[in-house]
C-alpha cells in the first residue's frame, strides 16, 4: 500500500509538472505575441483599434520609423501605450522608444520650443520629424449651446499623419488665391489641412499671370471683391489646361463678382441674383431660413456624409442654376435646395424672408462639380461663410469634412488621411427611484436568496439519498 501511494504521488506530482510547464511555455509564448492577435477591442469607441487608413499607410512602409514616446517612469498613459503597441505589432519598420526627461532632459529641445508634456511623441524617420503634443491627442471642445466639454481621443490621427509626413516628402502643395480681400481659411480647416500634410501657400495674378507648376490645387475663399478680367481669363485657362480649382464664394455687399461667377457660364451654370432663403422647415437651421441644409446628391464627395446620416450647412448663399452646357466638360449639382426655395435680389438688404414679387424661385444647387475632358476640375461652392468654425461647428463637423473631400478628389488623392476623433464622453444610463429600487431589490434580496434555496435543497436531497 506504501507502495502504491508513492507511485501514486509521483505520478501526480509528474502530471502536476508538466501541466505546469505546458501553462508556462503557452504563456511566455502568448506575452511574446503582438498585442493585436492576443486582445480584443471592445472599447464602445475602438480606442485600441486602427482604420483601414493607418494599416496602407504603415504596410507601404519602405524606411524604418521612429516613434519616441516621451513620458515620465510610471506616468504612462495605458491608451496611448496600447495604441503605441498596435502600431508597433502592424510594420517591422517602426519602432517605439521611450525617453524619460528626467534622463532625457533636452531631448525634446531638438523638436519643439513649447512646453513638453507627459506622453507626447515625436516621430521621425531620417532628417524628417513631427512632434505630436500630448494635447494634440487629447482633444477639448468648448460646447456653445450646453456650456459644457467633451473630449475626444486623436492618437491614431495624429500618429498615422506624421508617420506620412516623414516618410513622404513630396507633399502635396495648395495655394490660395489673394488681393480681392480674402478672408484667412477658418482654423479646423487649416488644422485639417495641416493634419493632411498638404502644405499651403499664397499667390496672386496682380503681378504674374503663370500659376506655379507644383500647385496641387488653387483654393479661393471668400473673396470680397472681384476679380479682374485678365485673372478670370488665367483661372479659366488654367482650368481648360487640366488643372483643378476651389472656389468659396458667395454674396457679398459690394458691386458682386461678375468676373468671378463668368468663370461658370461656358458650362451652362449661372449664378441667381442676391441670397437664397427656403421655405421648407426641413431644409434649413431654425430659426434662420438662410442657414442652408441642403440635399446632398450621390457622389465621391458626399458619398462618407451619406453612409453616416450629415447635413452640410451652407449659410448665406447664391443660387446656382444648371442649365444647357455648351462644353464636353461634365456638370454634378452636389448640393441642392428645395422646391420651396427662393432667392431674394436684395441680397442683404433684404427686409423679411418672407416671399415677395421679383424673387427668384428655386430650387438651385449650392455646390456643383465641374470635370473637364483636359483633366482640369473646377468645384464651386456658393457660399463665403459656410466654413467658418460656427458653422462647421452647426454641422458637427460635416462642413469641413465636405470641403477635405472635394480637395482630395481634386488633387488626386482617393483615400484621405483624415481619421476621426473617438469620443471619451461617456453616456449615462438614468432610471426613475421606483426602478432603482425594484432593481435594488431583485439584486440584493432575491438573487441571493434564490440561490441560498437552490443550496438548501440539494444538501437536503444529497443526504436523503445517503440514508
Amino acid at each position: 500500500m506504501k507502495k502504491n501511494a508513492m507511485r501514486g504521488g509521483a505520478y501526480s506530482a509528474a502530471v502536476t509538472a508538466v501541466v505546469l510547464a505546458i501553462l508556462i511555455a503557452v504563456n511566455v509564448f502568448v506575452s511574446a505575441m503582438p498585442s493585436g492577435a492576443t486582445e480584443y477591442d471592445i472599447s464602445a469607441s475602438k480606442l485600441y483599434s486602427v482604420t483601414s487608413n493607418t494599416k496602407s499607410v504603415v504596410n507601404a512602409l519602405t524606411e524604418d520609423v521612429t516613434i519616441y514616446w516621451i513620458v515620465q517612469a510610471d506616468e504612462e498613459d495605458d491608451v496611448i501605450g496600447k495604441l503605441l503597441d498596435r502600431y508597433e505589432s502592424l510594420s517591422d519598420h517602426i519602432t517605439v522608444e521611450k525617453r524619460n526627461p528626467d534622463v532625457y532632459p533636452t531631448f525634446a529641445e531638438q523638436y519643439t520650443d513649447g512646453t513638453v508634456y507627459n506622453n507626447s511623441l515625436v516621430v521621425e524617420c531620417g532628417d524628417r520629424s513631427r512632434y505630436i503634443g500630448y494635447e494634440d491627442i487629447y482633444l477639448t471642445d468648448a460646447s456653445m449651446y450646453s456650456y459644457s466639454y467633451s473630449t475626444s481621443f486623436d492618437g491614431e490621427g495624429a500618429i498615422t499623419s506624421a508617420i506620412d509626413y516623414v516618410t513622404n516628402p513630396d507633399q502635396p502643395v495648395v495655394y490660395t488665391l489673394t488681393g480681392h480681400g480674402e478672408e484667412d481659411l477658418p482654423a479646423t480647416f487649416a488644422d485639417s489641412l495641416e493634419k493632411e500634410n498638404i502644405t499651403v501657400e499664397d499667390l496672386s495674378l496682380l503681378n504674374t499671370a503663370e500659376i506655379p507648376e507644383d500647385v496641387a490645387c488653387l483654393i479661393v475663399y471668400a473673396p470680397q471683391s472681384d476679380i479682374s478680367e485678365a485673372e478670370r481669363d488665367t483661372l479659366a485657362s488654367y482650368v481648360a489646361g487640366g488643372g483643378r480649382l476651389l472656389v468659396m464664394a458667395g454674396p457679398v455687399e459690394a458691386a458682386g463678382l461678375p468676373n468671378f461667377y463668368s468663370l461658370l457660364k461656358p458650362y451652362g451654370v449661372t449664378a441667381a441674383e442676391g441670397i437664397v432663403v427656403e421655405e421648407d422647415q426641413a431644409h434649413y437651421v431654425y430659426p434662420s431660413p438662410v442657414a442652408l441644409m441642403p440635399d446632398l446628391a450621390e457622389s465621391d464627395v458626399t458619398a462618407p456624409l451619406l453612409e453616416e446620416g450629415y447635413y452640410v450647412i451652407v449659410p448665406l448663399a447664391a443660387g446656382l442654376t444648371v442649365g444647357e452646357n455648351t462644353t464636353s466638360a461634365s456638370v454634378t449639382s452636389l448640393l441642392t435646395t428645395s422646391e420651396a426655395s427662393f432667392s431674394k435680389p436684395a441680397g442683404y438688404d433684404m427686409a423679411t424672408y418672407e416671399k415677395e414679387d421679383g424673387d427668384i424661385d428655386g430650387p438651385f444647387a449650392l455646390a456643383v462639380d465641374i470635370a473637364c475632358d483636359s483633366g482640369g476640375e473646377l468645384i464651386w461652392v456658393s457660399s463665403s461663410a459656410y466654413l467658418d468654425d460656427m458653422y462647421n461647428a452647426y454641422s458637427s463637423g460635416a462642413n469641413v469634412n465636405f470641403t477635405m473631400n472635394a480637395l482630395s478628389q481634386l488633387i488626386g488623392e482617393s483615400e484621405t488621411l483624415s481619421i476621426r476623433t473617438k469620443s471619451l464622453n461617456y453616456n449615462y444610463l438614468t432610471i426613475s427611484d421606483s426602478v432603482s429600487g425594484l432593481l435594488q431589490v431583485v439584486m440584493i434580496g432575491l438573487i441571493p436568496l434564490a440561490f441560498l434555496g437552490t443550496g438548501i435543497i440539494l444538501v437536503v436531497r444529497r443526504r436523503r439519498l445517503l440514508k
